[in-house]
This record gives structure tokens, C-alpha cells and sequence, in this order.
């Protein structure tokens, strides 16, 4: 593998799989977390006991606190929270060299703004390239080195090549794709849609109504796709439809599991135990960018709505049901 330095942003569960990932084959990949004590402990443990507890981390990672860590490397994946893109992003705008790879790893839209994360990097380092990654992949299932294949966007054909061959190791299939945007809004859709899902399980709706879920949610996911101008195909591949049936149907799903605590009546600011769900941040930027565009998301709209406090569980449910039979589309 090539001896490219590799840098990842984030100390959480994904980018300590991701780091792993980047590790294979390598040494010198630094793993930066914004927390001097975890990265210690991540350091002298060899193992993110905080969220992969019993996981290796590998030789090849080194933890680290100061951005300065970060300075040469040419390929950067930036693992943080959506909503804390902004701000990561300001922090390393000086130390990324101009032509480094920023690989986007995160999957939501910024509130406020209503920006996707890959315009976010762009308006803050204006010097780097942008590729996204996403996918359906749990962090565990990475670091234990089972199969999992993920897309891989750069509108630089080129650059996504690169990225793909850099990155992908016997275990971890990275496809390329030029459609940024569409593997964008699948991932940041996914998450919604699938506190949806959790709901229903958490309701006791059966599974005939979590697949009737999916599959509508899919039909959401498809036709803000086509308000945006994205290939249909990227939403029917690894970081649309296959990124929706696992957040969709897996209690490892921070975003599944924020729905089943809300279905099983607990209270919005309660249901996510102190876990990221990024759906949570999403839900009502999603909405609005929908409604702009004149597209109809009523799953995506009761999800918003039970966040916000405007209904509850009961009432979203009874919504869906009354809505006026159509043809399926």
C-alpha cells in the first residue's frame, strides 16, 4: 500500500474503524481526537474503551491531541459530528496543505445553513479536494474486520479512483462514484427516515409495518433525490438503499435506537441516553429543504414534528394512516 500520509479527524467509534482501516498495511496514521484525556487513554489502552470496548485499535494509529499532529498528511477523513464540521474545519484551515484530500465522512445537513457537509468543507478550506464517503457500515463490524463495502464520491473520476485504491483493503470494498451530491443526501436522509423506523419497533407495529416504512421512506429518499438533479442510481446502491435497510433495521443504529426509546413513549430530549443521533439534527433542515423544493416527505415531517414536541408517537402514526390513498410512486 502506499506510504501516502493519512490523518483522521475524530476519536469516536467510526474514526477509530476508519483509522484502523487507513492503518492496514501502514504505519504513521494519525487519529485526532479534540478530548486530551480520551486520546491518553486511546493511546496507553490500544483500545477506544469508550465506544469499541474489547477492539484493538492498530499498530499503525497513533493518537493525538494537537492539530499540528495533522500537518504533512495528504489524505485527511474527517470522522465529527455533522454538526461540529464547521467548526473542525475552521481549526485545521492553516495546517491542511493546498491539493490534500479531505475525505467527508459525516452524514447530515448543518442547521441553520442547510448545508451538506461537502459544501461546509468547501466554504472553510477552500484549498482542499472533497470526497464523501458513506455506506452501510457499523463501526464494530469494521474494526472486527468483517465484510463491508461503502461508496466512495468525488466529482474528480480521478481523485475518487485514487482515494478507493489508497483506502480499500481485502475486508473493506470501497465503489467510486462522481455523484457526490446524491451520496450525500442519501446518508443524511437515511437517518431520519430510520428513526422512523425505530419508532415502529419500539411501538410494536409488527414487521409488515417496518418494511411498509422502508419502502416508503425509500420512495421519500428517491424523489428529493430527483429534485436535486442526482442519479437514481446512487440512491438505489451502497449509500442510499443499502445504507437505509441497515440504519433501518438494527438496534446498533444510534438513529434506530433514538426511535424505538421514542416509540416506547420516552420523552425527545430523554430517548438519546446522551448518543449521537444525527437524524435528530437533521430532521427539520431535511424537511424544509424538502417543502422548497415542493417535495412530499410525510414520514421525514411526523419524524420532525415528534422531535420538536409538536405530536407525539400516537398521533404521527394516526397521520400516516389517514393519508389519502394514492397510486404507489
Amino acid at each position: 500500500m502506499s506510504e501516502e500520509k493519512i490523518a483522521v479527524l475524530g476519536a469516536g467509534a467510526w474514526g477509530t474503524a476508519l483509522a484502523n482501516v487507513a492503518a492496514t498495511g501502514r504505519s504513521g496514521v494519525t487519529l485526532w481526537g479534540r478530548d486530551p484525556a480520551h486520546v491518553a487513554a486511546l493511546a496507553r489502552d490500544r483500545e477506544n474503551g469508550a465506544y469499541l470496548p474489547g477492539l484493538p485499535l492498530a499498530a499503525g494509529v497513533e493518537p493525538r491531541a494537537e492539530p499540528e499532529a495533522v500537518a504533512g498528511s495528504r489524505v485527511v477523513l474527517a470522522v465529527v459530528p455533522a454538526q461540529a464540521m464547521r467548526e473542525v474545519a475552521k481549526r485545521f484551515r492553516a495546517i491542511l496543505a493546498p491539493g490534500t484530500a479531505f475525505i467527508v465522512c459525516s452524514k447530515g445537513i448543518e442547521r441553520g445553513s442547510r448545508r451538506f457537509m461537502s459544501e461546509v468543507a468547501a466554504e472553510e478550506l477552500p484549498q482542499v479536494e472533497i470526497a464523501i464517503l458513506s455506506g452501510p457500515s457499523f463501526a464494530a463490524d469494521v474494526c472486527r474486520g468483517l465484510p463491508t463495502a461503502v461508496t466512495l464520491a468525488a466529482r474528480n473520476e480521478a481523485l475518487a479512483k485514487r482515494l478507493c485504491e489508497l483506502l480499500s483493503t481485502r475486508a473493506f470494498r470501497l465503489y467510486r462514484s462522481t455523484d457526490a451530491l446524491g451520496v450525500e443526501i442519501g446518508g443524511a436522509a437515511k437517518n431520519v427516515l430510520a428513526i422512523a423506523s425505530g419508532m415502529a419497533a419500539g411501538r410494536g407495529l409488527g414487521a409488515s409495518a417496518q418494511a411498509a416504512l422502508i419502502a416508503r421512506g425509500f420512495a421519500e429518499l428517491r424523489r428529493l433525490g430527483r429534485a436535486y438533479g442526482v442519479n437514481q442510481e446512487t440512491l438505489m446502491g451502497l449509500s442510499g438503499l443499502g445504507d437505509l435497510v441497515l440504519t433501518c433495521g438494527s438496534a446498533q443504529s444510534r438513529n434506530f435506537a433514538l426511535g424505538a426509546a421514542l416509540g416506547r413513549g420516552e420523552a425527545p430530549l430523554d430517548a438519546a441516553h446522551g448518543k449521537l443521533a444525527e437524524g435528530a439534527f437533521t430532521a427539520a433542515a431535511l424537511v424544509a429543504m424538502a417543502k422548497e423544493h415542493g417535495v412530499e416527505m410525510p414520514i421525514a415531517e411526523q419524524v420532525d414534528a415528534i422531535l420538536s414536541g409538536a405530536i407525539g408517537v400516537d398521533q404521527a402514526i394516526e397521520t400516516l394512516l389517514m393519508r389519502p390513498l394514492k397510486a404507489e410512486a
